[in-house]
């Protein structure tokens, strides 16, 4: 073993180590962007539209009449009454049958970013008839109307017809999509 160190070394007496030179700077490389967290942002907002999102019963809403509806100042009497007759046709539907409070809330919170995001006009949301409540009493449906009221994209409401689920749903016009050259 000795010997082959003293070859080698012999082999390399006369050579110097080779120095690494420097790179030079790359003229298109840029410093990388700061992180943006996605998720705790989504998670914020969401947290605040929940937050913003209260319990109020239907009767602090409105009256609690058969045929429940809501308008927005500046919508017409004529528009609820289209609504109901099924002017705008409906194109996206949400049951909470059997969800809890927070879930419903969830729930109702993501489908109207979604149908905010598809450029929906018109929906219905079943919140149902309290038929397997505690009492035979709707707890969904309070909590969704005074959710819908709260809703600056929600226009107007009114109580689905009966073949469409009655009291147990209520129809929703959505505030209409602005022109893409309108959006800031």
């Amino acid at each position: 073993m000795t010997a082959e160190r003293d070859l080698f070394l012999a082999a390399v007496a006369g050579a110097k180590p080779i120095t690494p030179t420097p790179k030079p700077p790359s003229v298109t490389s840029k410093p990388k962007p700061r992180p943006i967290p996605v998720k705790r942002l989504e998670d914020e907002a969401d947290a605040l539209n929940q937050s913003q999102l209260s319990d109020m019963t239907a009767e602090s809403v409105m009256d609690s009449d058969g045929d429940l509806s809501f308008s927005r100042n500046g919508i017409s009497s004529d528009t609820v009454r289209r609504l109901r007759r099924g002017h705008w046709v409906v194109q996206a539907s949400l049951d909470l049958h059997g969800l809890r409070s927070d879930e419903a809330r969830e729930a109702f919170t993501i489908f109207l970013k979604q149908c905010a995001n598809r450029e929906i006009r018109c929906v219905r949301i079943i919140h149902g008839k309290g038929l397997g409540s505690a009492n035979r009493t709707p707890v969904l449906k309070g909590k969704v109307l005074a959710w819908l009221k709260q809703k600056d994209e929600v226009l107007a409401f009114c109580q689905a017809p009966a073949n469409d689920g009655g009291s147990g749903a209520v129809r929703v016009l959505l505030r209409q999509p602005r022109h893409p050259s309108h959006r800031s």
